[in-house]
């Protein structure tokens, strides 16, 4: 191999993250699952989420008889389909272009028949992708409880949750709407636990949640939702709304990629240059600063006891949150992470930090991550720039452009949420 941590740490943490990313891409990671085609019926292919572009793709260039269908990407993601019209919707607030495709999307499944075969392909960020608010709610009502829950720290589960009861085709739905047809399920997982009925809030999926879940959650993160989805959901809670997606015999369920896979194909690699990895999990949850500030800790101890001679690196999944004190500032959980980190190991020697987003886009920037480096605060103080003050500032994105340390790869076409590595080698 070329690139060892020593020689260039920079462009050996890149290689694992890629790593992590490959073992994602439906190109690998999709053709194992393929149902076998219909003996009679059509094959029809709905679907949401960054990867759900790649995901039609790749299922087009395996698939031996006829196909059509429709999903729905983020701005930028898309990718050539030669039967499976795609369409780029917004992320992650919901736009007008994603209203319309869920449309589109409902309507085709409502169409389809006892013969028929459904592939449903859903990845993460499909929440925001496959909107259609329920009946008596505006997409401005949704897009004001969707701000606010990405601002209050609220972990993914909880957000899913909560819209998947302010939605006409979430929390299993949508697999309502395919009935009596056969439904096979293709997921790529970017939840912490791989529930399948929280991947993008579960639209073929049977839902367990309640409309009073959903209050609850409100409720603990001090979220006024307004007076139209208040009394939706009131009045929701009051029926007792009954479980959707819940059809026996008819759905089949598979998650073909999960940060598991991913955070262990990394690991692999580590092992395969010499570095010893420490797998902290792939499930992680948390306000990112404050898991940067314990694993660079962590790091630190394993080193000083002795535990682990360098080099070794620690490695993490999940899905960290960041509680918006500025909204002024510009960055995503990863680069809280990495710059919490920077300010822990306070210069170290030998201690070197990536964090990133697995789809490539860190929160709502261009980047997928940051670097923290051994030489990171001193570099910002030459600057004039004060780390503290920025990560209060919820401005990572700002200090790390300064520095020229965010990694920008452009949309990775998956996402199995975030992959961080803390590296040791001294």
């Amino acid at each position: 191999m070329t690139d060892t941590p020593v020689k260039n740490p920079r462009s050996w943490l890149c290689s694992l993250f890629k790593e992590a990313v490959k073992a994602a891409d439906p190109v690998h990671c999709l053709p194992p699952f393929l149902p076998d085609m219909p003996s009679s019926g059509c094959t029809v292919v709905i679907g949401a989420g960054k990867g759900s572009a790649a995901m039609a793709r790749a299922l087009e260039q395996n698939w031996d008889g006829a196909l059509s269908g429709l999903v729905v990407t983020r701005y930028g993601f898309s990718v050539p389909c030669r039967h499976i019209e795609i369409v780029e919707a917004a992320h992650p607030v919901p736009d007008q272009a994603g209203l319309d495709a869920a449309q589109r999307i409902l309507a085709l499944a409502r169409s389809l028949r006892q013969d028929d075969l459904c592939l449903a392909l859903i990845s993460g960020g499909a929440s925001a992708l496959l909107t259609l608010p329920a009946d008596g709610i505006a997409l401005a009502d949704k897009q004001q409880v969707n701000r606010k829950l990405l601002a209050s720290g609220a972990t993914i589960t909880d957000i899913n949750t909560v819209r998947k009861h302010l939605s006409a085709v979430k929390g299993g739905r949508l697999a309502d709407a395919v009935m009596p047809a056969r439904l096979v399920n293709l997921l790529v997982s970017d939840i912490p636990g791989d529930d399948p009925a929280m991947i993008g809030s579960g639209p073929t999926v049977a839902d367990k949640t309640t409309p009073l879940d959903a209050i609850k959650i409100l409720e603990k993160f001090n979220i006024d939702p307004g007076p139209v989805v208040r009394r939706y959901l009131g009045h929701q809670a009051a029926r007792d709304a009954g479980e959707f997606g819940d059809v026996p015999g008819r759905v089949t369920t598979h998650l073909i990629a999960t940060p598991k896979a991913s955070i262990m194909a990394a690991a692999e690699r580590a092992k395969a240059c010499g570095v010893t990895p420490v797998v902290l999990g792939d499930d992680l949850e948390g306000e990112a600063r404050d898991l940067g500030r314990e694993h660079a800790a962590l790091a630190r101890r394993l080193r000083s006891s002795g535990e682990y001679k360098p080099p070794f690196v620690v490695l993490s999944g999940g899905e960290c949150t960041v509680t918006v004190k500025n909204e002024n500032g510009r960055g995503g959980p990863n680069g809280e992470y990495a710059l919490a980190s920077a300010i822990e190991w306070d210069g170290a020697d030998g201690a070197w930090v990536l964090a990133c987003d697995t789809d490539g886009i860190d929160g709502s920037e261009d980047n997928a991550g940051a670097f923290a480096t051994p030489d990171t605060l001193a570099r910002a103080k030459n600057k004039n720039i004060d780390a503290t003050e920025m990560l209060e500032n919820n401005d990572s994105y700002g200090f790390f452009k300064t520095l020229d340390d965010l990694l920008i790869t452009g949309p990775t076409l998956t996402n199995v949420n975030d992959f961080r590595a803390q590296l040791v080698l001294s």
